[in-house]
């Protein structure tokens, strides 16, 4: 979700920037860098050391949530593209799983600005014990589709989401934003949603 459909980024980045400067820490946009993709709770334990804030890592990410969603409520960021894709993926009666590493309180305002039955299933990182880049959360999403991961297409927009659904066995579609992404055997890139449907999604093999 975050980078790929909806561009959430710089809300993070900015709430990071104030809880350090609410607590007295130190953060860097490489700091809010190399948060990109990862879950949660691993962000949380990354911001409690990097940042030097006493507060406990369960306690960040929710006090983050708190301040991330109220910027999502005003405006969600669409990615371009993002919904266009998604409509035509739905009136061509492909199934999609939403599988974010954000909790499910967070996901909800994106989905209520979507068709309802945009997604089939919604995976969130507080719905799987491991979060990316295990291989859980695609596991979890292709169970609850009926299908083999090696059938499903993944898009991501960072290396640790890539590594989660490769290791589940999809095929990734690596759609960068903010941060790169290396080329490795079997991902597929795109620069953008934009101009992606049903009938042209590139597969591999």
């Amino acid at each position: 979700m975050d980078g790929t459909l909806v561009d959430t980024e710089p809300y993070w980045m900015q709430c990071e920037r104030e809880m350090a400067e609410k607590y007295g820490g130190t953060w860097t946009e490489e700091d809010s860098l190399n948060l990109v993709g990862n879950d949660l709770l691993d962000s949380g334990r990354y911001i409690r050391e990097h940042m030097g804030i006493d507060l406990e890592p369960a306690e960040i990410v929710e006090e983050l949530l708190d301040a991330v969603i109220e910027h999502i409520r005003r405006e969600v960021p669409w990615r371009p593209g993002a919904r266009e894709l998604l409509a035509d993926l739905n009136a061509a009666g492909v199934p999609c799983a939403l599988v974010t590493m954000s909790y499910l309180r967070f996901v909800e305002p994106m989905l209520d600005a979507l068709p309802p039955d945009t997604f089939a299933t919604v995976v969130t990182g507080d719905a799987v014990e491991r979060g990316k880049p295990y291989p859980d959360p695609y596991l979890k999403a292709a169970r609850l589709l009926g299908l083999d991961p090696g059938s499903c297409l993944a898009i991501e927009d960072s290396d640790v989401g890539a590594r989660s659904a490769e290791a589940a066995g999809c095929t990734v579609l690596c759609v960068p934003n903010h941060v790169p992404i290396p080329e490795g055997p079997g991902r597929l890139f795109a620069d953008s949603l934009q101009g992606l449907t049903a009938a042209n999604l590139p597969v591999r093999g």
